[in-house]
């Protein structure tokens, strides 16, 4: 066709035939582009895969899976009983909603903001970090994402090369390897067991360091195990990653749900010199009850936060503005709601774990955080019940699902086999009528 006295070729975007009379405009095409019009089965790119082998090799998150499964059985008018739920089973703050009420009624949240978050929101950011963790970080240092895991996700694409290995203690969150995996990263496993309280030493840690090892993963309190790092390991783990150029990314999103006064830290505040290396995850939805607002954050080396907002304008742009004036009124609110929150799991903590110690074959470290148990239940595996013999974990919360109508997340989802985690983010009767369950179950192994 002719436009402006210039040959135009037909190409696979359509635009208004005006577009064609801009001569300084240019469209690129990959090399196996499809020229409208072509006769037809001639240069049609060949594909052999209908999904990407990139997103083919992503695996389900297990812990959703879980969830889903139960709230489906439940549903359905099953009596099932879920422990598979990451989320606080309280209702956000009133004041925190009624913030989020006020922000929906004003046109100024109806329209885009910026990506990198609403400037109000990364101040507010900055004083909490100053209150609860004890160091200054600018508000042009804070992104804010679309819940903890996005700023997960971004902060493996904006530090990890193809085939950079990261270093990943287990038992993890289901979807740290997942994020790693696809930014091209290699997730370098290092398992520690019950008998060190899920804590793996520096010599571990040392061990699995290579010439291509760019970063490890920290989580404390932990999600699965509820682990929580004294300040004295985490202090260590600073120092090694300092002497050996080694990139820490540590997720704090359960900074507030800490138990027997046991005692914990940032490491930045212990560690000031990773600052330059360093990229903190955090957000509202555990300590708030805010899972479902999709409001966390990422803080980091300008360098990072800049490359990881750049990425994010295209991926998803701003945060929903609502959202992010309710998460302004949770991080600059007092702390009172949170603490009865946290009040309330740590009863239900003390209650979990006395019933399942009470389990032949379990074996079931106290957790110090978040609100996650994680028995090793290595006694059981092997043994009959009910005319099924399990032989892994995953077998066996197949086997307490299908009998007593208990969903339990198995330890495959975050590491080795032999272990179940059990969320006490429930209410008392639920959580003490399904660890009843599970103990009568248990009961009749052979």
């Amino acid at each position: 066709m002719k436009a402006s006295g210039r040959d135009v070729r037909p190409v696979a975007v359509l635009a208004p035939a005006t577009c064609a009379k801009k001569d300084s405009h240019s469209v690129r095409r990959p090399p196996s582009h499809v020229v409208l019009g072509a006769e037809k089965g001639k240069n049609r790119p060949v594909t052999k895969n209908r999904v990407s082998a990139r997103l083919s090799a992503i695996a389900e998150s297990a812990t959703l899976a879980v969830d889903a499964k139960a709230k489906a059985l439940k549903a359905a008018g099953r009596p099932v009983i879920g422990f598979g739920a990451g989320e606080p089973d309280f209702p956000t703050p009133d004041y925190i909603v009624e913030a989020a009420i006020r922000a929906a009624s004003d046109p100024v949240n109806h329209r885009y903001s910026p990506a990198a978050g609403l400037p109000v929101l990364r101040e507010a950011i900055s004083a909490k970090t100053k209150r609860d963790a004890g160091y200054d970080v600018p508000a042009s240092q804070i992104l804010v994402t679309n819940g903890g895991k996005q700023a997960v996700y971004q902060a493996f694409a904006a530090v990890v090369d193809e085939g950079d290995e990261v270093i990943l203690p287990a038992p993890y969150w289901t979807t740290y390897p997942e994020a790693i995996a696809l930014a091209g990263g290699v997730p370098v496993e290092v398992f520690a067991g019950p008998q060190q309280d899920y804590i793996p030493t520096v010599e571990q840690l040392e061990a699995a360091r290579t010439e291509r090892t760019k970063a490890l993963l920290l989580c404390s309190p932990s999600n699965p195990t509820g682990a929580v790092w004294s300040p004295e390991q985490l202090e260590a783990v600073g120092n090694w990653a300092l002497e050996h150029g080694v990139w820490v990314i540590t997720d704090e999103i359960y900074e507030h749900l800490v138990y027997d006064d046991t005692p914990t830290g940032a490491i930045l505040n212990l560690v000031p010199e990773l600052a330059d290396t360093t990229i903190v995850l955090n957000g509202v939805a555990k300590t708030f009850a805010m899972t479902g607002w999709r409001v966390g954050w990422m803080m980091g080396p300008s360098d990072v936060i800049k490359a990881a907002t750049n990425l994010q304008s295209h991926l998803t742009s701003n945060v929903c503005n609502v959202a992010q004036r309710a998460a302004v009124a949770a991080v600059t609110g007092d702390l009172d709601a949170v603490d009865g929150m946290r009040r309330a799991f740590d009863r239900r903590r003390l209650i979990m774990v006395d019933m399942l110690s009470q389990i032949d074959g379990f074996s079931v470290p106290v957790p110090k955080g978040a609100f996650y148990a994680y028995p090793s239940v290595a006694g059981v595996l092997g043994k009959t019940i009910r005319g099924r013999t399990p032989q892994t974990s995953s077998e066996l919360a197949d086997l307490i699902l299908d009998e007593v109508e208990v969903a339990v997340v198995p330890g495959e989802a975050f590491g080795p086999s032999g272990y179940l985690r059990l969320s006490y983010a429930l209410s008392d009767d639920d959580l003490i009528e399904g660890v009843s369950r599970i103990q009568k179950l248990i009961a009749e192994a052979e």
